[in-house]
């Protein structure tokens, strides 16, 4: 069961990453580059600033142990627990991967840090402006796919790593978007709840 499941990860990478060109090749590789998107974080924290009236610091502090959190739990409990080689890095299929650049990354791949890492934001944002602003959600979501995406079109992750690494990111952005939510609540607007 489990080699059948690796067998089809494989071949639906090496199907996905074989569907390329020299424009998405330039799309993709630059898509796949955190630094790229800089202005998209500010614009987000700005929305979280401004809906929430909360101080600049409060939602660097929060998105800070939420990258930690997503980013070391998918290197630390998975990539050096399972060592699975990334699709660039197995010696099975390496020739027949497309490689963007020459990039290829570090050696082990289960799970993706960026998959984890955007779905964690992703899922942050919806759980604390999901419902202030309108279609935040569609596009956080298609973002966070469309980058963890890009992992595969490289060559440098499995389908499933990209899978896994979102669920974790998921898992995480909900948890600390409620820690969020239960701060600004107690903290900032000042809510006593009342005892029995």
């Amino acid at each position: 069961m489990i080699e059948q499941l690796i067998s089809l990860d494989k071949s639906l990478l090496l199907y996905l990453n074989g569907m390329h060109n020299n424009f998405w090749d330039f799309v993709m590789y630059w898509m796949s580059d955190k630094f790229i998107w800089i202005p998209f974080y500010i614009f987000l924290i700005y929305l979280v600033i401004k809906k929430y009236k909360v101080r600049t610091i409060d939602v660097m502090i929060s998105v800070a142990v939420l990258i930690t959190i997503s980013d070391m739990t998918s290197v630390y409990c998975f990539k050096e627990v399972f060592h699975r080689l990334r699709p660039c890095q197995d010696a099975e299929i390496k020739p027949f991967v497309h490689l963007v650049n020459g990039y290829c990354g570090g050696k082990y791949g289960f799970i993706s840090s960026h998959a984890a890492n955007t779905f964690a934001l992703c899922f942050f944002m919806v759980n604390i402006l999901g419902r202030k602003i309108k279609h935040l959600t569609l596009v956080m979501i298609i973002w966070a796919s469309v980058v963890s995406y890009t992992r595969i079109y490289l060559g440098v992750h499995y389908p499933l790593d990209v899978l896994c690494g979102a669920s974790l990111g998921i898992i995480v952005g909900i948890i600390i978007g409620k820690i969020f939510n239960w701060y600004y609540k107690k903290f900032v607007l000042k809510i006593v709840i009342p005892t029995q």
